[in-house]
């Protein structure tokens, strides 16, 4: 399952969840669930496919057996749209997938139930995962799953070049040596995806961050422009291409084409690969390490939203207690892939996944994608602005993004 950002791109959306802040804003404090009633909820979620719908209806059945309480299942076609309609028209869904920018926005504007921090297992879920969550200094609403990018190399392509495992690259210096090998005149030998969510791991590789321990945006750091500068001395090598050079909508279409031997990406990655491009073979490494020896990776995650005015609140935090057991998070992964977001699932994961045990190893030290509150057009000029790292100015770059977020972190949790 490929990550996505959500971003709000026209302005009628936009006016839409200005209304849902609005709605968010005026409802009533709540500081207790109180008892459960067996009034219906409503879950809203984004789906992957026919195997994520599939599981998540299972889940709401089970439910209903377990409590009584009827859940009507809502896959939505736009879940950012639709639920800030849902908000702006006073009905939000009681239960619903939201991602860490979205989190934001409503987090602000009161909008949400802060019932996370008070399950018995709030400690239990990756620190990661609780920061993209966390809105001053409150665990605010449970991760539901997690993923991580891992280095995926075409075994084929790593064999031609007469690479062996012992050649497989753990810092910046190896990666550019194997991807120089790996490069031949129909091939490139790293492809990256041209946005923060797929680069912004290597800031934090050179000892630089995005969003420090303060919450205040650091990005046009020394040790963030060296960043940048090594990855535009690759592109500029030819040994490292973003996806439109090779005619490509994203990084896994370029890896599984074969135009790239190497792909740092996802595990969403392992989807693509099995239902579009079945023969290629390849293994998953951990992200080569900084130049100082920093390891470093982005995660990403979506977690289980309760709307603040619900008519049943308490219905639906056990309805997120449900949904966030041992046994439903390893049914999830089972039928569609994704990592349980609980550390303490992670040797369970491990051995039902050995291939993919990277992503969960990686998790112990990964940052979040960047969220800020409103960040939609600052974050899609950033990107912007990436997509021309080649020929653009690593210091400019960060110096405009770092102009652009700044305003917003004093809004952010």
């Amino acid at each position: 399952m490929k990550h996505t950002r959500a971003f709000l791109a026209a302005a009628a959306v936009i006016g839409v969840l200005a209304a849902a802040s609005a709605c968010g804003s005026s409802a009533p404090a709540a500081s207790s669930a109180g008892q459960p009633s067996k009034t219906p909820i409503t879950l809203m979620f984004g789906s992957s496919g026919p195997a994520e719908t599939k599981a998540v209806n299972a889940a709401a059945a089970a439910f209903t057996r377990q409590s009584g309480i009827k859940v009507n299942v809502v896959a939505a076609s736009n879940l950012t749209q639709q639920l800030a309609q849902g908000f702006a028209a006073g009905h939000p869904p009681d239960v619903f997938y939201l991602d860490p920018g979205s989190f934001q926005n409503y987090a602000k504007d009161n909008a949400l139930y802060p019932y996370a921090q008070t399950l018995p297992n709030a400690k239990d879920f990756y620190p990661a995962l609780r920061a993209a969550f966390t809105y001053k200094g409150k665990f605010i609403c449970d991760p539901k799953d997690a993923s991580t990018l891992a280095l995926y190399i075409n075994t084929a392509d790593w064999q031609q070049a007469g690479l062996t495992s012992a050649d497989v690259p753990t810092n910046w210096s190896q990666l550019a040596a194997v991807a120089k090998k790996l490069t031949t005149h129909g091939r490139v030998g790293l492809v990256l995806d041209q946005s923060h969510s797929e680069l912004d791991e290597f800031l934090y590789q050179n000892g630089g961050t995005v969003v420090g321990g303060n919450g205040q945006v650091d990005l046009d750091s020394t040790q963030n422009v060296a960043a940048l500068s090594f990855l535009k001395t690759m592109l500029k090598a030819g040994t490292l291409k973003f996806p439109p050079a090779l005619s490509s909508g994203w990084s896994g279409q370029a890896f599984g084409e074969n135009k790239a031997a190497m792909d740092i990406v996802g595990n969403w990655m392992v989807g693509a690969l099995q239902s579009d491009y079945p023969t290629i073979r390849y293994q998953v490494a951990t992200i080569p390490a900084g130049p100082t020896g920093t390891a470093a990776t982005l995660s990403f995650t979506n977690c289980w939203g309760v709307a603040r005015s619900s008519g049943n609140v308490a219905g639906a935090v056990d309805f997120v207690k449900f949904l966030t057991t041992p046994q439903q998070q390893m049914a999830f992964s089972k039928a569609f892939g994704v990592i349980p977001s609980l550390a303490t699932l992670q040797n369970q994961w491990q051995s039902t996944f050995p291939e993919l045990a990277v992503h969960t190893k990686e998790l112990t030290y990964a940052h979040p994608d960047i969220a800020l509150p409103n960040d939609a057009q600052a974050l899609s000029a950033f990107d912007s602005a990436l997509a021309q790292l080649a020929t653009g100015n690593p210091a400019t770059i960060l110096k405009n993004a770092q102009t652009n977020l700044a305003p917003l972190a004093s809004q952010a949790g």
